[in-house]
């Protein structure tokens, strides 16, 4: 869950330990996350989870109140999205799934091997779907975790009792999310944009900086998290919607700021303090949704093109925050917008049915799964069900690192376990397991925002009370449930990383070089040809916009994966620490790109042909480097060896001499010192 937030073009710096201190990659999972606690979430889920247990004991049958928590509990994991239609999605969708999981789970519960093999199928089918999407994985989780505990839990007779329970808890969880909605309406979507705006004032607070690259990444994320809440609303409203609409303007107006950014601070100094006021000035009024936006009171910007672009694009995007400006409907929607559902729904069949990435997730789950349930058949254990419900959550293909899951499961569980055992020993089974369960359920999200063992941690003590209520086992749950997640772990761990030369061997050099040759089509698509036709520049225009999007969204993505791997151990956790400056180096090319850009279109002469041949060249070469070497051989290159910010406007400089530069010290990472 936490990732690694190293920015500086540097390797992450490795501290010094002493003999006994865990290793980095381990410490890094079981520091807290930065993350704020979510207090709504927080209240639905002490709620949601409290409220059938005291339901089930009025009605003297806590069996079923226990169910209908069990139900809420993986409601309350799904509900992660910020606009409500998604968290219909989030939610509801994965319910359906969950129920088809249970169901068959409990036509097979103690058939021996005939558990095993449906229990393999559906974990071969959970791990192929969750290539799809968010939504998609959350349900590919929720069917394979409710088959397990189908299959390894006595439920409640006829058949379909426990699908409609478990279901029950989890729409009762969206009736919760959902009574904000009237009260609410679009703010999710307006706090994104407004978030985005915010974003970007303190990337043009920190131009000229060492806090720059740190906040660029931000100002993605915040892009990234605003275009998916805003299109995918508008990608499920029929016809025009003004409000949608004007939305949509205000993002899009983000962009030539956005791009504006790197130019300003190529120029080594600080922009004034009017500039950064401004753009929260319209942070402010998009989130309240004003009537009227002031005009931005800037000072008049130097004959330089720099500050030519970012005063244009401020004072624009000013009129175009202001609802009573130019006609709303005049927008160009059409970046990233979501394809039509027949199209995505083709696409996600085809992605899972041909892609080797999903097949070999489905079999690495299904792999585990098999012999985890394979295990219980030949040899009695206590409540074994817990044995699969261990590979399920550290296996989940899409969440990370298995291996420092597999370790952070175990240690999550662990502590759990204490409060689970004091909870089980001390606390009277009856109504005082309700406000038990408030405090626990709230617990839940909280936790869940710091990190994986932190969410793990909250979610065993309530799993174990539910199945206490279910089963009567008391304090006797204890030490078969951490000896059951330890074998789960090693289970993992051997079948489903050890047995996978791609889990250790890491491709982390392909992915990069697949990223920097993508940085020399941005830089050819930056400096093409100009046509002389009105609507080919428009479309070359917006041509431009998209290959910048689509190239900043894939780096937030190699980022995260190489962060991702920083907490590993060795050697993939090596290799990405020792790529890891190249990673930067990519990010700065592709700014200095946008840089120049900028320059050219606010009046900088544009670069010849040849110059532009001959920067591609470099990073078709520097691709060529990294995806033949197993690591880098050059010495570290700071961002003053680099010479950042050296042409700026400065007159006599070419408009690619940053590119230049950038793309050099890349190289030099790579070379041999």
């Amino acid at each position: 869950m936490s990732t690694h937030q190293g920015t500086d073009r540097t390797r992450p710096a490795r501290p010094r330990t002493l003999p006994l201190t865990p290793p980095g990659w381990l410490l890094s999972g079981l520091r807290p996350g930065p993350a704020p606690v979510p207090w709504a979430a927080v209240a639905r889920a002490g709620i949601a989870l409290a409220a059938p247990l005291a339901a089930g004991f009025a009605l003297d049958e806590p069996q079923y109140g226990a169910l209908v928590s069990m139900g809420a509990l993986s409601g309350v994991i799904g509900d992660t999205a910020d606009a409500y239609r998604m968290r219909i999605l989030n939610i509801a969708v994965p319910q359906l799934f969950g129920a088809v999981g249970v169901t068959l789970g409990t036509l097979v519960y103690g058939s021996g091997w005939a558990a095993v093999g449906v229990l393999t199928l559906i974990a071969l089918v959970s791990g192929m779907i969750s290539s799809i999407g968010s939504v998609a994985s959350v349900s590919g989780l929720l069917l394979l975790l409710n088959a397990v505990v189908g299959a390894g839990l006595a439920m409640p007779q006829p058949w379909w009792t426990a699908p409609v329970l478990l279901s029950a808890g989890g729409l009762f969880v969206l009736l919760l999310t959902l009574l904000g909605w009237p009260l609410r309406g679009r703010q999710p979507e307006r706090a994104a944009v407004a978030a985005t705006y915010r974003a970007l004032a303190d990337l043009l607070e920190a131009a000229g900086g060492p806090g720059y690259e740190e906040r660029r990444v931000a100002v993605t994320a915040a892009l990234n998290q605003a275009y998916d809440l805003v299109l995918g609303r508008r990608a499920r409203v029929h016809g025009r919607s003004p409000e949608l609409v004007r939305l949509l303007a205000q993002l899009n107006i983000v962009i030539p700021l956005v791009e504006a950014a790197p130019a300003a601070h190529l120029r080594g100094r600080p922009l004034p303090p009017e500039i950064p006021a401004a753009v929260r000035e319209l942070a402010a009024a998009v989130e309240e949704g004003r009537t009227a936006v002031p005009a931005p009171a800037l000072p008049a910007p130097p004959d330089r093109p720099t500050e030519k672009a970012i005063d244009a694009a401020l004072r624009y995007a000013a009129t175009i925050a202001d609802p009573a400006g130019p006609d709303p409907y005049n927008v160009d929607d059409r970046l990233g917008r979501p394809a039509a559902l027949r199209v995505r729904v083709r696409r996600a069949v085809r992605d899972v049915t041909l892609s080797k990435e999903s097949w070999r997730y489905g079999l690495r789950l299904a792999l585990c799964i098999g012999l985890a349930q394979a295990l219980v058949s030949l040899v009695e254990f206590e409540r074994s069900y817990w044995i699969a419900l261990t590979v399920t959550f550290v296996l989940k293909p899409d969440f990370g690192s298995v291996f420092s899951r597999a370790v952070l499961r175990a240690l999550g569980t662990a502590g759990g376990l204490v409060v689970a055992a004091a909870v089980l020993a001390e606390v009277p089974r009856g109504w005082w397991d309700v406000p038990v369960m408030v405090v626990l359920g709230a617990l839940i999200p909280a936790f869940s925002a710091k990190g994986y063992v932190f969410q793990t941690a909250a979610i065993t003590p309530v799993i174990l009370l539910l199945s206490d209520l279910l089963n009567h086992q008391g304090f006797d749950l204890i030490r078969p449930r951490l000896f059951d997640s330890l074998i789960g772990c090693a289970i993992t761990l051997v079948a489903g990383y050890l047995l996978w030369p791609e889990s250790w061997r890491s491709r982390l050099g392909d992915r990069l070089a697949d990223t920097v040759e993508d940085a020399a089509r941005y830089v050819e698509r930056a400096f093409g040809e100009v046509p002389a036709d009105e609507a080919a520049l428009r479309a070359a225009r917006t041509a431009r916009v998209h290959a910048r999007r689509r190239i900043y969204r894939d780096l937030s993505g190699v980022r995260s994966e190489f962060q991702r791997a920083l907490t590993e151990p060795p050697p993939t956790g090596t290799r990405a620490s020792a790529w890891w400056p190249l990673v930067v180096a990519v990010e700065r090319i592709v700014d200095a790109t946008t840089a120049a850009r900028v320059r050219v279109n606010h009046g900088a002469p544009p670069p010849a042909r040849q110059e532009v041949e001959e920067v591609t060249a470099r990073l078709r070469d520097l691709a060529a480097v990294v995806r033949s070497s197993p690591h880098p051989a050059g010495a570290r290159v700071t961002a003053a060896d680099a010479g950042s910010g050296a042409a700026g406007d400065a007159a006599g400089g070419g408009v690619l001499d940053p590119v230049r530069q950038e793309v050099a010290a890349a190289l030099a990472i790579t070379s041999p010192a």
